[in-house]
């Protein structure tokens, strides 16, 4: 028992040191540190922003700094350089990538096109900027919707990568044919309709708010369904005390510290995303000090990368540089 006390107490003062380095390192490198939701706890309490994916993106392009360490997953790294030419944009751990991301191939996805010549490709932010520099317009979970009903000229729209944000689409656009690419969050289909019900019977008082990646049959069973950045919002606005949260399990860290006053459960322990919990403190001190691993995406496909994000941005009635906080 006390070797244990000491191997916390240790641990404990072991990340103090790693956030007196990386202060000290932010200042040196003129950097801002940008943090996901769904990283670890530690890691989000050194974030100067912390979000969801574009909105980080879009923070930092009014971010007075050099450098960005964005503390998330490659893609997310990818948006950031296409958003901020100009900055040094640096991934702490390169492996750290998406599975749903990697999906969708350029080459499939062009053969998707020249089989349905007269639709529109919609794609979502969680994708690479190749994917990005062949797609139409991206959306977000938050804005997938809006982006779909903006296409006024086109019945069809191939959605790429995620097939469950598709369908959700898809029940809110009668009106279009979605064409689903079949890709999914390994992390979201991870909880079952069978959990969240015994969830909702465990804690009878609780919200049940999930993220529109998750499964048709668990969304046919929850109270309320929207982006993460929507999920801060619906649970300050909300009279209710108590909150299931359908999702990566990192944003119970944030949600419980904006909401003191309020419960929050998850559903089931495996809905914890590999690749995001890669990034440590101890990463995030050797990328500043190492300079590593710089993401620069350039030429041709940074500028169509950046013609679909930008389409998105007009529709959304934003502009690059504005905040996106709540998507």
């Amino acid at each position: 028992m006390i070797s244990h006390i000491y191997k916390k107490e240790d641990d404990l003062k072991y990340k103090e040191n790693l956030k007196k380095k990386i202060l000290k390192l932010k200042k040196e490198k003129h950097a801002v540190i940008i943090v996901h939701n769904y990283q670890r706890d530690e890691v989000q309490d050194i974030a100067d922003i912390s979000g969801d994916s574009l909105a980080l993106s879009q923070a930092a392009v009014e971010a007075d700094a050099k450098v960005i360490v964005f503390c998330g997953v490659d893609f997310m790294a990818e948006s950031a350089s296409i958003l901020n030419p100009d900055k040094i944009v640096l991934l702490p751990v390169k492996e750290a990538g998406c599975p749903m991301a990697d999906m969708v191939t350029v080459e499939r996805l062009r053969e998707k096109r020249n089989k349905y010549p007269d639709a529109a490709v919609v794609c979502y932010v969680n994708s690479s900027a190749q994917i990005k520099a062949e797609s139409d317009i991206c959306c977000t979970s938050s804005n997938a919707i809006q982006i779909v009903q903006s296409l006024k000229d086109c019945k069809e729209v191939i959605f790429v990568p995620d097939k469950n944000l598709g369908r959700y689409v898809q029940q809110n656009v009668p009106d279009k044919n979605i064409i689903l690419w079949e890709g999914f969050c390994p992390t979201h289909i991870r909880v079952s309709k069978e959990e969240i019900l015994k969830a909702k019977t465990d804690h009878s008082e609780a919200e049940v708010v999930a993220h529109p990646e998750c499964n048709p049959d668990v969304l046919s069973v929850s109270d309320h369904i929207c982006s993460t950045g929507g999920m801060f919002k619906y649970v300050k606005a909300s009279k209710s005390k108590e909150f299931i949260i359908v999702t990566e399990s990192g944003m119970l860290y944030r949600l419980r510290k904006d909401n003191p006053d309020k419960k929050f459960y998850v559903p089931t322990d495996r809905l914890v995303c590999p690749t995001m919990k890669l990034t440590t403190l101890g990463w995030v001190a050797h990328s500043l000090e190492a300079m590593e691993h710089e993401i620069r995406i350039s030429g041709d496909i940074r500028d169509r990368a950046y013609k679909a994000l930008e389409r998105m941005l007009n529709v959304s009635g934003e502009k690059p540089g504005a905040s996106l906080a709540g998507y």
